[in-house]
Order: structure tokens, then C-alpha cells, then sequence
């Protein structure tokens, strides 16, 4: 089937880049959303190619500098600018950005359409997102895209041990963000009470509880429960004190603990069974969130194996 947007491979290709790791949601009214790590550390002096035209913007995040990028939109060259580690810089895919690749470059590329963005904009009486605000080549400082891109960099390099609750979560609160900095997009007023109802709280929690691997969209639960995604994970988080993927990652280490009281089950079993990605997965989320690895917890509780 034919990819319609551009990230992954597509935008891999296009950047003269061979390896291009990406992760994917349809959290947003079933628009995909992506994140691309792109790098290339020995390009051939090239012309990046043409990608497709389409009503959607690529934020990128740079991790290296890139001194005096030739720029160009609509098959000319409108700037030639310094591009710093650490900066966000927009493209607008229906002018058909392109730049010289002459030295090598390291970047995360956002993926996100248009209807995304006037997804996170729909509430009553909300004007929708209009184009985004940006000059070719010129920088923004933004802590916020720093903290997204670190964080899903990590699921990027260990996409085994990233669950699909984290990644709808981060390019959830990534889009509004975009929405709100680049599209002038008010942000809706907080209400007082907006907590989900003892239904639904049991319902989205069975729901969570059920798979353990994460594998389960926020657009799925979301839906079952009638809301919208953004109001489901800000709802969820009222009731509950956590985001849907930390609630998620909680069960999992009380489903660790309880399997541990099993004397003779392995390490490496109870990983798999909590819904971990293997043993080492475990042990890092373990003993973050407890303060000590499995196999002390272990002998502490109940003078059990550690292996």
C-alpha cells in the first residue's frame, strides 16, 4: 500500500538519508502523525529531492549544526542561513522545501497535516488553524520540541520498548503545541471540573489493563467513551493523577511484583508477562520507578532469586 505522507522511508529518500526510523500515530481524527530521525554523516553533494506537495508542515528538530543552508521553496533559493543544534525550523510541504545537502546533518522531522492541526483546533465556536507562522531558515528556540524530540528519540532507538500510549501522548501534546506557538491558536479554557465519570474511569482503565504491552491507541479508548482524544488524556489525567501511558507503566510494575511472589519464575518471564519488551527493558522502568532493581526488590520482599 502506498505511504501517504511524508516521513519514514519517503522522507528518508528525499534527504539522501538510507536509515530513517519512524513512529506513527492516528491519534487526530485518524490523520497520521510521524517522527523521523534522519542523518546522514558523509552525504554526497547533492540537491535534497522534491517531496510531495501536500497541506502539511514538517517541524524539525536539529541535533547538529549546519552552517550556511541554501534553502529553497518553490524552485527557488530564498535564504542562505546558519542552522544551529538545538533550534526548530518549519517547512510548509505545499512550497516544496528543499535545501543543498553539502555537509552532514542529524534531525527529527515532525509530520503534521493540516488536518491534524484544525483536529486539536475543533471545540465550539474555535477558529481553525491558519497557516503557520515561519520564515525559511530562521531558527525558533523551543524548549517544549526539545523535551518532545529527546523523549521520542529514545523510543526511535528502542521502538520494542515504546508503547503506543507514549508515542499518541508526546505528538498529542507536540501538535497543540505547534497549533497554539506557530497557528495562533488560543488555548481553551481549562474547566474546573473535567474529570471522567466513575464509568468511564473503570471502563478506560479495564481497557488499559487489558494490555499490558501498550499496544492500544488513545483514539480507541477515546472513542469507546465517546470524547476526543485531547479531552479523553486531559480527563484521564484529572481523575486518575496520571497520563494514560504512566498509569499504563504503574500496572505493569504491580503486575511485576505480584509475578515475583512466584519464587521460581524467572526474571525474564515476568518481563514478557508484565508487558515489557524483554528483562533489560524491565529492569531500567523497574528501577526508575521503584528505586531499586527487580532482583533486590525481590530479595528484599520475599528472599526470592534474583535471576
Amino acid at each position: 500500500m502506498t505511504q501517504a505522507g511524508v516521513y519514514g522511508q519517503r522522507l528518508g529518500r528525499g534527504l539522501r538519508s538510507k536509515q530513517a526510523p519512524v513512529l506513527i500515530t492516528r491519534s487526530l481524527h485518524s490523520a497520521a502523525l510521524a517522527v523521523t530521525e534522519v542523518r546522514n554523516d558523509d552525504p554526497t553533494p547533492d540537491m535534497s529531492g522534491s517531496l510531495a506537495a501536500e497541506d502539511a508542515y514538517l517541524v524539525s528538530l536539529k541535533f547538529r549544526d549546519y552552517p550556511d543552508c541554501e534553502c529553497w521553496e518553490e524552485g527557488r533559493c530564498v535564504t542562505k542561513a546558519d542552522v544551529r543544534a538545538g533550534a526548530t525550523y518549519l517547512y510548509d510541504l505545499k512550497r516544496d522545501p528543499r535545501y543543498v545537502i553539502d555537509k552532514p546533518f542529524h534531525s527529527l522531522f515532525f509530520y503534521l497535516p493540516r488536518s491534524a492541526l484544525n483536529g486539536i483546533a475543533r471545540q465550539p465556536g474555535g477558529p481553525r488553524v491558519g497557516e503557520l507562522s515561519y520564515e525559511p531558515g530562521v531558527g525558533h528556540d523551543d524548549e517544549v520540541i526539545r523535551h518532545v524530540g529527546a523523549s521520542l528519540q529514545h523510543g526511535l532507538r528502542r521502538p520494542d520498548e515504546t508503547n503506543q500510549l507514549f508515542v499518541d501522548h508526546m505528538m498529542l501534546a507536540l501538535t497543540a503545541h505547534v497549533a497554539q506557538t506557530y497557528g495562533g491558536l488560543k488555548p481553551a479554557a481549562e474547566p474546573s471540573r473535567g474529570g471522567l465519570a466513575p464509568w468511564q474511569v473503570k471502563r478506560a482503565c479495564d481497557r488499559l489493563d487489558s494490555d499490558l504491552s501498550g499496544k492500544i491507541a488513545l483514539q480507541q479508548i477515546a472513542t469507546e467513551l465517546g470524547l476526543s482524544v485531547s479531552h479523553f488524556s486531559r480527563a484521564f489525567r484529572i481523575s486518575t493523577g496520571l497520563p494514560p501511558h504512566q498509569w499504563l507503566l504503574q500496572q505493569r510494575v504491580k503486575a511485576a511484583k505480584q509475578l515475583m511472589t512466584v519464587r521460581d519464575l524467572p526474571l525474564s518471564e515476568i518481563a514478557i508477562s508484565a508487558g515489557f519488551a524483554n528483562q533489560s527493558h524491565f529492569t531500567r522502568v523497574f528501577s526508575s520507578m521503584v528505586g531499586v532493581s527487580p532482583g533486590a526488590w525481590r530479595r528484599e520482599t520475599d528472599g526470592g532469586p534474583d535471576e
